[in-house]
């Protein structure tokens, strides 16, 4: 092995940053095969940016959509879908296996779509999604339209956040609710007060 990947994937990757510095020359790594529906021009990133394998961003709207701060990390198969705009910000990591979104397919509040008409026959609907700076986004997590995700958070695996989160909370559960909270006098995380 050299360092933490096998001789195969050392060689990988020497290809993969050869293309990242074509492509993406501000990117740190981009792994292939990587899925940019709607073009490159509706996605903005900073400086580090690293993606794993199989990820895949779905872009509509008008300019740019999708923003990425500097140094994130989205391992394999992060799925993105932003038609309007989502914003990530600076330093966040995420697992794998992640999906966030600024679009529904209808309309489920007021004015709802009806439940006969088909998924695909009902009206985009977006709202803006934004994810704050060092935040930590654990495995199979599911980040829906609308939700603003604080500076400082942990999102827990398989957790489905569909509403926003304070800065500097642990999320975790279906939906997600706030289990502990930075205490800034104590620097410890304690269970948060109902």
């Amino acid at each position: 092995m050299i360092g933490q990947y096998s001789v195969g994937e050392f060689i990988s990757n020497c290809v993969y940053l050869i293309y990242t510095k074509i492509r993406f020359p501000q990117a740190k790594l981009i792994r292939l095969p990587l899925y940019l529906r709607g073009g490159k021009r509706r996605m903005r990133y900073g400086e580090g940016l690293t993606l794993g394998y199989s990820c895949r961003f779905d872009l509509a709207g008008d300019g740019v959509s999708l923003v990425f701060g500097k140094n994130c990390k989205c391992n394999d198969r992060v799925h993105i879908v932003a038609h309007e705009s989502v914003i990530i910000g600076d330093n966040v990591l995420m697992a794998s296996n992640i999906f966030i979104t600024d679009t529904s397919h209808g309309s489920y509040s007021s004015r709802p779509d009806h439940p006969s008409t088909a998924p695909d026959d009902r009206p985009l609907v977006t709202k803006p999604t934004k994810i704050g700076d060092n935040v930590w986004i654990g495995e199979g997590a599911c980040v829906m339209p609308g939700v603003e995700i604080g500076d400082g958070c942990v999102i827990g695996a398989n957790a489905v956040v569909t509403k926003s989160c304070a800065p500097n909370t642990i999320v975790a559960g279906v939906p997600a609710c706030p289990i502990k909270c930075w205490d800034a006098s104590s620097k410890t995380w304690k269970r948060c007060e109902a």
